[in-house]
């Protein structure tokens, strides 16, 4: 018999889908209504076994304590200028959202501008979005609850008194928010009505995003729909107000391949006003490659593309000579590294580097010079002659640099610097290495581990990876990793797999569609390289990822049980033939395919986490232990991934004699995929994962 006593789910095994002539069995579909009380007793009954066993591990409190400390530090954004003023977030440490600070100069005193905190007693509502008018009279803010990406938009007065306005626009989500230059009102997008909830816990296809034109002091039944696409129900839209204020420039994706089509409207030119659908210019009319507004000097406009250039160029474009043999290259594709802008961030070999171009003549100016990490945050608009840019890596928290361009030789001075109490940095080292995957490619790695550290095969590893939506997993700090490597003695290790954009366009496209497996096989060499170069042995490796990362976990655990001592899926994408069916799902099949489609298919079944589950009995290699998170209110990846994907596992793997380990599941409420998640619920939660970890690999705390 198993050590552990799962809750019997109902297996209702008549529930079969046919896909191409094939017949699917799902008998777990009844977890895909959330409302449904046996879902809510399903959900009660595995937190009931998963707290407790997670209450019990022995290290749980000593790392709660020291991962509150850590966590206990001031926290800064990059500052950002409006008119004469600049703003800025702050956390003092552990407060549940940061706070929006205003200061008149740099060396004024700073106020607060908007205090989220305010808003909930438990911090779950969070700013998910916020834009100054122009003229920094008002503030545009959106606020999400519980996790959910749905948005409702307010508004304030950004000056004097910083009065609350009437004006609430609902039914948003992934919406840009763009205020035309003279302040009377703003693009966003909006969703159509739909039945039933819209809370975030609902798992309703999101469909026919509409572009809106708001008139500040008007109601929003009254707003102007300036675009809509009804052939075309997957599109999104996005406006970009051009620097002088005149254009409106609009990008429309399909899905979430970095390609986008490139409308644009002068505003000058509408003799009533914003009052209809806008005259909308197709200055790019296909799906063919990516790009983004940077600026633009009267019509002729830079865009950042990857047109003919996998690792991204700038071409400047004037909108009055449109005809692509009118295109020129301001900036060409590097020979190595990817380009990032608003400042010429280049991407080497998953590192940041930073310079300094000319925009008139694309003349190199100079370096502005980094450490081992990455560009976190970036600040400054053409008017305006400073630039603020945040440097962040494993060990470094935060340096923001201040830099004045009008300066004939312009040299960013040190602005703001946050120190850990506890932690030397010095005690630690990053490196970089180079592993072959299965197929030959050499794939980057960064390790984070103590400099005394010993390659003796005995240490603990956590294993990150994500391999997805051309995400470049970059040096960046996070509490919870430190307290892993100083008080488990274990080395932290993020495996840059291809999916991702860290080398471009080919390095992403090596890890989609039919490529997939590449993903896979990446993060298990990574895992091999660990052991063969005696970091590490297999029970002593725990790997962990959300999301996209979630289903990279759950098809690595699948197809190598013996690789692993434990595994932690995050907010996993695990149904891979339904995926598309709810909420925002069907924008992910530029990267999976789609069940629908008879090639696709036979891509998803091979690898879906859910669908490659053994069946009873099962014999083979024990699994790890595994912990699966999900929230109630992610909308995003919705729980029924999560909740499908443990009542197989526990079925299948965990009757088994032969499992000796934990197969378990950890259902938050009042939470969503994971942006704008309270201070206390992030430590909550990492104090559970790790603690998890530690009793199932069997570790010790260190002081």
């Amino acid at each position: 018999m198993s050590l552990f006593t799962y809750p019997a789910a109902r297996r209702d095994e008549s529930k079969v889908d046919k896909y191409h002539g094939k017949e699917i069995c799902d008998p777990y579909a009844w977890l895909e209504d959330p409302e449904s009380e046996e879902t809510k007793a399903f959900v009660e009954a595995q937190n009931k076994v998963t707290m407790p066993f997670l209450d019990k591990c022995k290290i749980k409190e000593k790392f709660r304590k020291r991962l509150t400390e850590l966590y206990d530090y001031p926290k800064y954004s990059t500052p950002f200028r409006r008119g004469d003023r600049y703003f800025y977030f702050h956390n003092k440490g552990l407060q549940n959202q940061s706070v929006l600070y205003v200061q008149d100069s740099l060396d004024a005193p700073a106020s607060v501008f908007f205090d989220p905190n305010t808003l909930s007693e438990d911090g779950t509502v969070a700013l998910k979005i916020g834009r100054l008018s122009e003229d920094c009279k008002l503030f545009a803010y959106g606020l999400s609850s519980s996790g959910s990406d749905w948005v409702t938009i307010h508004f304030m007065k950004a000056e004097g008194d910083l009065e609350k306005l009437p004006d609430v626009l609902e039914r948003v989500k992934f919406s840009c928010l763009a205020w035309t230059h003279d302040g009377k009102g703003i693009f966003y997008n909006s969703y159509p009505r739909q039945e039933g909830k819209t809370d975030g816990t609902e798992t309703t296809s999101n469909m026919n995003q509409k572009l809106f034109y708001h008139v500040i002091g008007t109601k929003q039944s009254e707003d102007v729909l300036v675009a809509e696409f009804p052939d075309h129900p997957k599109w999104h839209s996005s406006v970009t107000i051009s620097d002088d204020g005149r254009y409106a420039v609009l990008s429309i994706t399909e899905g979430c391949q970095p390609m986008n089509r490139l409308w644009y409207c002068d505003l000058q030119q509408l003799p009533d006003g914003i009052s209809g659908l806008l005259p909308w210019v197709k200055l790019v009319d296909t799906f063919e490659a990516q790009f983004s507004y940077v600026t633009n000097e009267g019509t002729v406009f830079s865009f950042q593309s990857n047109l003919d250039a996998p690792r991204y160029c700038l071409l400047n474009i004037d909108i009055e000579k449109p005809e692509r043999e009118n295109w020129k290259t301001l900036l060409p594709q590097h020979e190595k590294d990817v380009l990032t802008p608003p400042l010429v961030t280049y991407i080497h070999n998953v590192k940041d580097i930073l310079q300094l171009f000319e925009l008139e003549t694309g003349k190199f100016v100079r370096d502005l010079p980094l450490d081992v990490g990455m560009v976190a945050g970036v600040s400054g608009k053409k008017k305006y002659s400073e630039v603020f840019y945040n440097f962040t890596s494993y060990t470094t928290p935060g340096i923001i640099y201040h830099c004045d361009l009008k300066d004939p030789n312009p040299e960013p001075k040190v602005f703001r610097q946050v120190e850990v109490k506890g932690f030397k940095q010095e005690n630690y080292q990053t490196t970089q290495v180079f592993y072959s995957s299965k197929d030959g490619t050499k794939i980057p790695m960064f390790l984070v581990h103590a400099k005394d550290m010993k390659k003796d095969g005995s240490n603990p590893v956590f294993l990150y990876g994500y391999g997805g939506f051309e995400a470049s997993i970059q040096p960046y700090y996070n509490t919870a990793y430190l307290v892993f490597v100083q008080h488990l003695g274990g080395v932290l290790a993020v495996a840059n797999i291809r999916g991702g954009g860290e080398y471009g366009l080919d390095w992403y496209k090596a890890g989609t569609l039919g490529n997939k497996q590449n993903c896979f096989d990446d993060f298990q060499c990574a895992a091999e390289f660990l052991i063969q170069e005696k970091y590490t042995t297999s029970s002593k490796i725990a790997i962990n990822g959300a999301s996209n990362g979630g289903l990279l976990v759950g098809a690595c655990v699948n197809q190598r049980p013996d690789l692993f001592g434990c595994a932690v899926a995050e907010v996993g994408v695990m149904d891979m033939l339904k995926f598309h069916r709810f909420t925002i799902g069907h924008a992910w099949t530029t990267d999976y395919g789609c069940s629908d489609d008879p090639e696709q298919f036979q891509w998803l079944i091979k690898y879906s986490p859910l669908h490659n589950l053994p069946a009873r009995p099962y014999s083979g290699p024990s699994y790890p232990a595994v912990l699966l998170l999900t929230a109630d209110h992610d909308d995003r990846v919705v729980p029924l991934h999560t909740l499908k994907y443990c009542a197989a596992l526990q079925f299948g793997v965990g009757s088994s004699p032969g499992q000796k380990q934990p197969l378990m599941v950890r259902v938050d409420t009042q939470s969503g995929h994971g942006a704008g998640k309270p201070t206390t619920k992030a430590i909550l939660e990492d104090t559970d994962i790790y603690s998890f970890i530690a009793e199932t690999l069997g570790l010790d705390w260190r002081e």
